[in-house]
């Protein structure tokens, strides 16, 4: 069946080009209504965006919690059609719909991580930083990524993503060339709120909930002496753009203890999270591996 796959992938990598020029507004709105379809045809997803939901949110009522999932779901169709613009788009296209809002000089070349939560504008706030820093020559961010199941695609994400002098990183590998990348100066953007499996992870609490969540960020910060700051991407309130907010950096962030310092940063990530309920993704698994003895909570 290579045929159906080379179907596949020519008409999904013209879909993308379409997007990428076609008026932003019409882009925005194909966005909402696949997120609405998604929402309403029956599929697994979809039951584990309210599964999570009411695990995070206990106290919200069924109406309720209909009513966010379909708003998530609208804006995660969104999400996933505005990275024509994203990935193809000009410097300009992309900086015209995504801002930075820094409390720190990104100049500086401190060795930085960026810890990048899970947000509909993950990709978009990327790609912003990425082409402001090409634009003025400051340090190239370096960005850690899950393999995609298919082999062009995920050829095509990093060419994209790494248009701009950007780096891409495959999450399971190269450890050695994030650590060279981090003393260098080049900062390192990582999304830390994925459920991974035991291996390089711990469970602390997350919604109230132990959770299974790599400690790479306080062991990589201890390692290279790396400041810590948060890089959070959303909505604006206008709804027509999205401005990426990187923080100060963490106090007293990496203590000696990863797992206080791992569950300090769930924490983090839960107050950032209870503020844009909506923006967040909760298509993926997040509590999917739990303690020894403890049955699925997606069942």
């Amino acid at each position: 069946m290579a045929w159906l796959s080379n179907l596949f992938n020519f008409l999904a990598l013209n879909l993308l080009r379409l997007f990428a020029f076609l008026p932003y507004t019409i882009t925005v709105y194909v966005g909402y209504g696949l997120g609405w379809l998604a929402a309403h045809i029956p599929n697994s997803r979809a039951k584990v965006v309210k599964t999570n939901l009411r695990l995070c949110f206990p106290n919200l009522t069924e109406n309720e919690i209909n009513a966010l999932a379909l708003e998530h779901w609208k804006l995660f169709g969104r999400s996933v059609v505005e990275r024509s613009r994203v990935w193809l788009g000009t410097r300009e296209q992309i900086l015209k719909f995504v801002s930075i809002r820094s409390e720190i000089d990104l100049r500086d070349k401190k060795p930085r991580i960026l810890v990048n939560p899970h947000f509909v504008g993950l990709e978009g706030g990327f790609m912003a930083l990425s082409a402001l820093s090409a634009q003025n020559h400051w340090p190239n961010g370096v960005g850690l990524y899950q393999r995609m199941k298919n082999p062009l695609f995920n050829q095509k994400m990093v060419g994209w993503r790494n248009r701009f002098g950007g780096k891409s990183i495959e999450r399971q590998h190269r450890l050695r060339d994030l650590l060279r990348e981090l003393k260098s100066g080049n900062p390192a953007i990582i999304a830390p709120d994925i459920d991974l499996g035991p291996q390089d992870s711990i469970f602390v609490p997350f919604f109230g909930i132990q959770t299974s969540t790599v400690d790479s960020i306080s062991r990589l910060a201890k390692l290279t002496n790396a400041e810590v700051n948060l890089m959070t991407t959303t909505l604006n309130q206008d709804r027509q753009s999205y401005t990426c907010r990187i923080s100060k950096p963490l106090p007293n962030f990496p203590s000696d203890d990863p797992e206080k310092d791992t569950a300090r940063l769930n924490q983090y990530i839960e107050e950032l999270v209870r503020e844009r309920p909506a923006e967040y993704y909760w298509v993926h698994k997040r509590f999917k591996h739990r303690p020894p003895g403890e049955p699925s909570l997606y069942e």
